[in-house]
């Protein structure tokens, strides 16, 4: 599924990912197979992305029981009554969630130096304005994981940010609750992940206010969001094999593309071992088949 429309249904927005329909009181999120890389969407979807993507979410939502989400529920069956005539299209995709006031912030945590975040530091030493040791390596584990905000864009490319203008951006309070609470959810996924096999290279988490209350949305540690790195073929200095659009990516480097829409057209091969490294991913991360 690369775009849906539900007749009778009024939807918000379309994002790089999901599309946004308004059920009044709350929100229904629903995962496409559309991919973007380098905040551009490509033209070919992978097949069961979008189940990959709101499944894996759910299981994380479920998980931290230590952070507010805005997951209602993702039981198809609890959808309400004007949406069951779209069931075969919704089913695995699709959640319901709370109507919060989106963040304009994305927050990054980084425990391993890759992609951005690796080409800034081998500018300034530094990952938005964060010091770093001198002679890190691509792939280096940090000393720590560090918060590194950006901005939040649907349609143009993020921009890494400072704390100070992440302060300015959602206040110095705001900011601080997002920073602990980005760390801590990126720690323990990363002590869950370490059991599976996988390491989390790094992430990104969104947040929104409903009334006082700070509420962890959109998506969580899934294949878009991270870097997942299998741990048995972690190597320093080498950009390792990864269980997530990483792999994409590498290709996409390889073509004369200014990285500018439109994205070029995936070839077959890379199609399907990028929907089967979202699908392992998935596997290992759960311990179920996909639904």
């Amino acid at each position: 599924m690369r775009s849906l429309e539900l007749p009778g249904v009024m939807k918000l927005r379309s994002g790089k990912v999901r599309e946004v329909f308004d059920l009044g009181d709350t929100l229904l999120f629903v995962a496409t197979d559309r991919l973007s890389a380098f905040d551009v969407i490509l033209p070919d979807p992978i097949p069961e992305k979008g189940a990959v993507l709101n499944q894996l979410s759910a299981f994380w939502f479920r998980k931290f029981d230590f952070v507010q989400n805005h997951l209602i529920t993702d039981d198809i069956a609890k959808f309400p009554a004007k949406l069951s005539p779209f069931r075969d299209q919704l089913s695995g995709r699709s959640m319901i969630v709370r109507k919060t006031r989106p963040l304009p912030v994305e927050c990054v945590v980084r425990g391993y130096l890759a992609g951005s975040g690796w080409k800034e530091y081998q500018q300034s030493g530094s990952i938005s304005g964060v010091a770093l040791p001198k002679g890190l390596q691509l792939a280096s584990q940090l000393p720590g994981p560090i918060f590194t905000p950006s901005t939040k864009s649907e349609a143009g490319h993020d921009e890494n940010i400072d704390w100070e203008k992440c302060c300015a951006a959602i206040g110095r309070d705001v900011a601080e609750r997002v920073r602990d609470l980005s760390l801590k959810i990126y720690e323990a996924g990363r002590v869950h992940a370490a059991k599976c096999g996988i390491i989390v290279a790094d992430t990104k988490f969104e947040f929104g206010l409903l009334g006082d209350d700070l509420l962890l949305i959109d998506e969580c540690l899934t294949p878009d969001s991270s870097r997942f790195w299998p741990a048995d073929r972690y190597v320093v200095g080498q950009s390792p094999p990864s269980f997530d659009k990483q792999f994409v990516r590498d290709y996409l480097e390889t073509l004369d593309w200014n990285k500018t829409p439109p994205g070029p057209s995936l070839p077959t091969e890379i199609i399907e071992k990028t929907a089967a490294k979202y699908r392992e991913a998935f596997e290992r991360l759960t311990g179920a088949e996909l639904a």
